[in-house]
């Protein structure tokens, strides 16, 4: 809009928004995009029916679905089925939350807040870690985030990622990185494990980060103590990627100097749910907490001496220049993180 006018859309705006981005065409906007998933033609849409037949239609897709609560699930990837006491749904379900969303002034919504205080808390307690944010969205979006982060702390170019993630994640992380000074190289794994002798030997000057994920893919522990020594020696972060159930028979993050933690929160009392929404954990060190992404929660007194709480940190472009921003992340999520509150809270 120009003046408050509506401009219509030309061939000529359309150039002019591609030359600006560097672009020569739509279709090398689309590039990202694998060419089979992509819409060819018209949309292959029936003709309208009644309700009664949508609601036909949608009970035998349904009938086609196999349900993890019905077989054994093999999916892994994040993505597990775990028990989920009847609280968790039905107390993250009452209207007050389900309902709510944090106002602009979000001081206003203290019980919003003192949920995602509470969860920031159990997730410190939990990783060993000193500052928690309220959430990002995935595991994936999470470990990308920390590598984003990586380079905003020390300005190194080269991010070292263990053949040991998740083949998702590391798909996540390559988009993200794309179009940063930051450059992926994948360390090998020997039977299984991340090589930390290969990672000795590349452990330059130009590393910004180090990402191993234990459990790995393949389930086994990696030597999380090993590769912190070696990462504290150098000016690269170590970010440690992990099942937060784990913690509780293995050392957390914070036993192993890790700088950075990034996690998946679905298996804290959320259901496999075809894939999402899903909840990206985030932890950091003290030192680190002004580079830290999306929101953060603290706690503080009013003007009478009350306790309350406040949103201490929301370092995204929509609240400061956009240069100065630290990620789109555009918010936390907030009825996932709930459920893992309940959850921790029930369990322990």
């Amino acid at each position: 809009a120009k003046s408050n006018q509506f401009v219509p859309y030309t061939p000529e705006i359309e150039r002019e928004m591609l030359d600006m981005m560097g672009l020569s065409s739509f279709e090398e906007l689309l590039e990202a995009i694998p060419a089979e998933l992509r819409v060819k033609g018209n949309l292959s849409l029936p003709s309208q029916i009644s309700e009664m037949e949508v609601t036909e239609d949608m009970r035998t897709l349904a009938g086609r679905n196999a349900s993890a609560a019905e077989s054994l699930s093999f999916l892994g990837g994040g993505s597990y089925d775990h028990f989920v006491p009847s609280a968790v749904p039905y107390l993250a379900s009452r209207s007050e939350f389900a309902t709510s969303y944090t106002p602009y002034q979000a001081e206003v919504s203290q019980g919003t807040l003192q949920v995602i205080y509470e969860f920031q808390t159990m997730i410190c307690e939990i990783t060993g870690m000193d500052v928690a944010n309220a959430s990002l969205y995935d595991g994936a979006s999470a470990v990308a985030e920390a590598c984003l982060l990586a380079g905003r702390v020390n300005g190194k170019t080269k991010v070292l990622l263990s053949q040991g993630l998740y083949a998702s994640y590391q798909r996540v992380v390559e988009t993200y990185l794309e179009y940063t000074p930051l450059e992926i190289e994948i360390i090998p794994a020997t039977d299984g494990l991340t090589d930390l002798e290969w990672l000795r030997g590349h452990l330059d000057e130009e590393v910004s980060a180090v990402v191993i994920q234990s459990p790995n893919r393949l389930g086994l522990i990696e030597m999380w103590k090993d590769a912190g020594e070696l990462c504290a020696d150098s000016q690269a972060l170590f970010v440690a990627v992990g099942d937060p159930l784990s913690f509780g028979i293995f050392a957390p993050p914070g036993e192993c100097m890790a700088n950075v933690y990034a996690g998946e929160g679905q298996v804290l009392g959320s259901p496999v749910s075809l894939g999402g929404p899903y909840l990206g954990l985030f932890a950091i060190r003290q030192e680190h907490m002004r580079k830290v992404p999306g929101r953060l929660v603290a706690a503080a007194k009013d003007v009478d001496g009350k306790d309350g709480f406040v949103l201490a940190l929301q370092t995204r472009e929509q609240h400061i220049r956009r240069e100065r921003a630290t990620s789109n992340i555009c918010t936390n999520q907030g009825l996932v993180a709930l459920s893992a509150t309940i959850y921790l809270a029930l369990l322990g």
